[in-house]
């Protein structure tokens, strides 16, 4: 097969995915130094990507313009002559995107289909091993002589953003040479997220017994949530030692603020690979998912907590909205003790 000199990259969403495919950029570059490499992304994701110097050019699809805009954005495309495409979506969507390019050369991720379903419905793992969905992306380019670097993930944040970010964290009072902790405390779905009570008992501890102060992380929608847990510790505390950040900073300017904690508290979700982006001290609370899915923390030091004893797990591989069996064991069962000692172990 010949050297591809017009690469075309496809994964549309969503946060955490995004992030993970940022090792794909960086060896595709390093493989391929002269090749023009263009990413297609969804419109509210594409700031992860935009100033990503592996890349030539991002499209930002907006996904309200529905089938006629995809159609435009294969139009476009297709002018480009692209001999190379490489999905890493393989969604609906995608492939309906990649069958209008004409493009002789494609690739895409084996997402192991029948692995993921017989352990989610069945029960049953025939997973070899636990592989990172950054691997699980380059293997499709490997017969080009492509490997993973393993230098983890990355993110490319603009001075602008970074400065914005710092008046952010300024006019919230966070102290930049103080002990910080971040909390990331939400995710897309409920079977993901640690109990609220919790990271507010976490907080306050970790304020009294450390000396530390809490950033909170989130987007719009988790702002209620985020508020009330920076409320919380700052009355629990007698202090203002909370801040929360949600919904005041971009997808970016969050990554800059992250890069500030000693470690962070989180959900699987995107913010914990941003989180991992940025090589911060993780710990990750798995609920209703697992490793073998390939989304744990990836290239820095982490502690991944989950109750790997229950046999209802996984039951989803995305999350659901509430437990199917209804005692959500595999979040309730991760006590504060064992979450505040991760923390003291990745803070030493």
């Amino acid at each position: 097969m010949s050297t591809p000199q017009k690469i075309l990259i496809i994964r549309f969403s969503s946060i955490g995915d995004i992030v993970l495919a940022t090792p794909l950029l960086r060896v595709m570059r390093a493989g391929f130094p002269s090749a023009q490499i263009d990413f297609v992304v969804r419109k509210e994701y594409g700031e992860l990507v935009r100033y990503n110097k592996n890349l030539s050019h991002v499209y930002e699809f907006d996904a309200q313009t529905g089938t006629p805009g995809l159609r435009i954005l294969a139009d476009q495309l297709r002018s480009e002559q692209y001999d190379l495409v490489v999905d890493i979506h393989n969604s609906m969507r995608s492939r309906y995107l990649r069958a209008h390019l004409g493009v002789k050369n494609l690739v895409s991720i084996d997402k192991r289909v029948v692995a993921r379903t017989l352990l989610v419905k069945f029960k049953k793992n025939i997973y070899r091993d636990v592989v990172s969905v950054s691997d699980r992306y380059i293997e499709p380019v490997k017969i080009f002589g492509i490997r993973n670097d393993n230098a983890g993930l990355e993110l490319h944040i603009p001075g602008d953003l970074r400065a914005s970010a710092a008046r952010s964290m300024a006019a919230a009072g966070i102290d930049l040479n103080k002990k910080t902790i971040g909390f990331c405390p939400s995710a897309k779905h409920a079977t993901k997220c640690w109990q609220v009570e919790r990271f507010k008992q976490l907080g306050a501890r970790l304020v009294k017994d450390l000396n530390a102060q809490i950033l909170i992380f989130g987007g719009p929608d988790d702002r209620d949530k985020c508020f009330s847990i920076a409320k919380a510790i700052n009355s629990m505390t007698a202090q203002k030692c909370a801040a929360d950040l949600s919904a005041e900073l971009s997808l970016l300017e969050t990554a800059s603020a992250l890069s500030i904690c000693n470690v962070v508290v989180t959900n699987d979700s995107g913010l914990m690979h941003i989180a991992a982006a940025m090589k911060r001290n993780i710990v990750a609370l798995f609920g209703s998912t697992v490793r073998e899915f390939g989304f744990f923390p990836v290239g820095t030091r982490s502690i991944v907590l989950e109750r790997i004893d229950l046999p209802c797990r996984p039951c989803s591989h995305i999350g659901l909205d509430s437990c199917p069996k209804k005692h959500f064991k595999c979040m309730k069962d991760i006590e504060v003790d064992e979450v505040y000692n991760s923390v003291l172990s990745l803070s030493s």
